[in-house]
């Protein structure tokens, strides 16, 4: 482990068994002992407190946080930055696992690239076959896409330098969704420098229903107006959402299918499309601005 002080933060709502997983993954890691872990419980109604008490009271560097006020997964990074004082934070999703030498990999990609802000690879992997599920594989976390075209990289696979924040600013907690978007613009707009692990892999459970899906584009709809509501110079006004730009999937790196699951992986493209548009403009409608400070830089 290269001599950084570092931290992984890790957002979690109603997800026992998801944060389980993560947490039994991350204390697998070489150097665990070395890293200090927040997870921040965004008022779960379940028992992943519990879960997570469960860890806490067996590893001294892995520590509960609490979010119960603002109710989203940047609130709670946010509530996680700032109860680390490390060189280096990690951000991964409370229902994803690693390989034991992650960690190590995304450093010296870091430090190879010299970069302050880094995405990692992300791989979509299978619980339960279905048809949704693949479809979900498929289209995927194009990350060195996003990176080179967009100017950012999901916060379910992010390491970022503490400078970076105590520049620009943490998330924007207003936003639904979106705002690993909005904050890799940012940083990229102030300079720093962006990097790739395509080696540090970080695996990820596909939706594998279409109500799952279904609710994850239609919160990306919602926060596409709430960029544009907070940010209309930079994401035009409210009104009309964006034309989608990220790539289709990928085809040519999969083995063939056939010509019903290409008809099913249409029509379902075409529905989330549409759920996309109804969060859109259910926000557009409904949605007003949260009373919440704006980053600040």
């Amino acid at each position: 482990m290269p001599s950084h002080s570092v931290s992984i933060v890790i957002p979690v709502y109603n997800d026992p068994v998801g944060i389980r997983n993560t947490l039994a993954s991350i204390s697998s890691l070489r150097g665990f002992h070395d890293l200090t872990v927040f997870v921040v419980d965004n008022g779960s109604t379940d028992h992943t407190r519990e879960v997570i008490q469960d860890y806490t009271n067996e590893y001294q560097n892995i520590h509960l946080l609490v979010e119960d006020e603002i109710q989203g997964s940047y609130a709670a990074r946010n509530v996680g930055i700032e109860h680390t004082k490390s060189d280096i934070i990690a951000f991964l999703d409370a229902n994803e696992t690693i390989d034991n030498d992650w960690f190590e990999t995304a450093l010296d990609a870091m430090q190879r690239q010299n970069a302050d802000y880094l995405g990692c690879n992300v791989e979509l992997t299978l619980p339960t076959d279905t048809l949704v599920g693949r479809y979900d594989v498929r289209t995927g976390f194009p990350v060195e896409w996003y990176l080179r075209e967009e100017h950012y990289a999901p916060t379910c696979a992010l390491v970022v330098r503490r400078y970076v924040f105590d520049d620009i600013g943490q998330f924007d907690a207003r936003l639904t969704s979106g705002g690993d978007r909005e904050f890799g613009e940012r940083v990229f707009e102030a300079g720093y420098t962006q990097g790739y692990a395509a080696d540090a892999t970080v695996f990820h459970p596909a939706r594998t229903s279409v109500k799952s899906l279904g609710k994850k584009n239609f919160r990306v709809g919602r926060g596409f107006t709430q960029k544009q509501r907070y940010y209309p110079d930079r994401f035009g006004r409210p009104g009309l959402p964006p034309t989608p730009t990220r790539p289709s999937g990928n085809d040519a790196e999969e083995s063939p299918i056939s010509v019903f699951t290409r008809i099913v992986f249409f029509f379902l493209s075409v529905a989330m499309l549409a759920t996309r548009g109804l969060g859109y403009y259910y926000e557009f409608l409904f949605g007003t601005k949260r009373n919440l400070r704006a980053p600040t830089r």
